[in-house]
This record gives structure tokens, sequence and C-alpha cells, in this order.
């Protein structure tokens, strides 16, 4: 089905909620939808419960820092015969704060609470993003009352980035060591200056040293741009939907 029919997900979502939902997007096949933290339980009570959605699995919560994000340190409008350009040396996130980050002001709170539902009777998926609206202290509701799954994905998201689910039954740490001081997947966290702990086989137990396996490294991921092939796939899908 053409998400650009009437019946399709994202305009049966505005039906649905109207302003509730601060944003709508269907992308590359993928819909998402932006709800305000005080909306979220009733949204995903609804979109689990009514059959016209029927949201019944959890795949995924997951967190997002969007420190530095779309910033790019690697030239990738040109590619050579050993792939792009690596020579650019710009500011990497852990060098800048929230205020300070080196890209335009269109992502107003860093942190996000992401989850992925998916719908088996209806073979729909649907990204439903909640932005926490305290930087210093990120918080969300628990989906964990609807979908129990949910448990140990939040307790993923507060271990790394430091969201705090709102109603969590157990909101504990499940990565990282117990004595661990930190959120590891924050673009600020430090490389150095930490300890890191492994077991020792010559003394038998766990031993604490210093962090001396992290290295600073470029990463694609934040790296925003229309790579040939996704013009051209979309290109094919428009005309495949135009003759059909």
């Amino acid at each position: 089905m053409s998400e650009s029919q009437p019946n399709s997900l994202a305009e049966r979502l505005i039906a649905r909620f109207g302003n509730t939902l601060q944003k709508v997007e269907t992308r590359l096949g993928q819909t998402t939808i932006e709800v305000a933290s005080a909306d979220l339980l009733s949204v995903a009570t609804a979109l689990r419960d009514e059959p016209e959605f029927d949201f019944c699995e959890v795949v995924d919560v997951c967190g997002v820092d969007y420190l530095g994000y779309g910033q790019n340190e690697w030239e990738t409008t040109g590619a050579s015969g050993t792939g792009f350009s690596r020579g650019v040396r710009g500011e990497a996130a852990g060098r800048f704060d929230w205020e300070g980050r080196p890209r335009p002001d269109d992502m107003p709170r860093r942190f996000a609470s992401v989850v992925h539902l998916l719908s088996l009777n209806h073979n729909k998926r649907l990204r439903v993003r909640t932005f926490c609206e305290d930087n210093d202290l990120p918080l969300v509701p628990s989906l964990a009352g609807l979908w129990p799954v949910a448990n140990w994905f939040e307790r993923e998201a507060f271990d790394l980035f430091g969201i705090v689910y709102e109603g969590h039954p157990d909101l504990r740490r499940i990565l990282t060591d117990y004595g661990f001081v930190g959120r590891p997947f924050r673009k600020d966290f430090p490389l150095v200056g930490n300890v890191e702990v492994r077991y020792d086989p010559e003394k038998k137990r766990v031993v604490y040293e210093p962090v001396t396996s992290v290295v600073p490294r470029v990463l694609v991921p934040r790296v925003i741009r229309d790579d040939a092939d996704l013009i051209q796939a979309r290109a094919e899908a428009a005309d495949h939907w135009r003759e059909n």
C-alpha cells in the first residue's frame, strides 16, 4: 500500500491523534511519530489496544544522544579508489557542550527515547520518539507496564545514556559494573581518567585499572548524506507506484 493513499499509516495516525503528535514523518518506508513525554503513555496505550493499530509487540527501546547530530568529520561528497577521505580533522563530540555544538540549532533537546513497535496483524512497523524535556535530568515515562519486554530495554538506555524511565519497576544498571561511574554512550563521555574492570587469571579475581583500551576515533553514524544508490532507489520506487 502506498503511503500517499488515504489509508496510509501516517494519515490514520494523524486522524486519530491530531495535534497530540508533534511530528509525523514517513521516510524510506518507515513511519515515525514524535510525542511529548506527557502524552506518551496515552498514545502508546491506544497504539497497543485499538484494533486499527494493534501494535502488540515492542521490538526495541533505545536512547539517543543528539549532541553533534549531523556533524561530519569525513569528506563524503567525493570518493577515491581508497574510499571517502578521512583527512578532515574537525571538532569531535566530547570537545564541546550542548550549547556550543557545531551545528544549526534545529534539535532543541539533547536526549530522546525511541520505541520501535510492530503490528503482526497489520504487518506494520512504527517508530515513536519522545524527547526528554530536561537535558540535565532526562526523564520519560516507562512503557514496561504496557509491554513488559520494555523492562530490560529501558534499563539498557538508563545504563548507557542516563535516561530515567519514570515508573519502571526495577531501574538498575544492566551492562556496566556495579561501581561504574558515568554513561558510556553519551557523546561527551571521557575516554581517559576512568577505570575499567577485567578478570585477572593470575590473581583469580576481578581487578580495577585505568582505561587503556578505548581510543578516540572518527565515527560515521552522525553523517547525514544522500548516497547515489539511495537516490536511484527512490526514483525507481516512484516510477513503480506511478506505473501501478
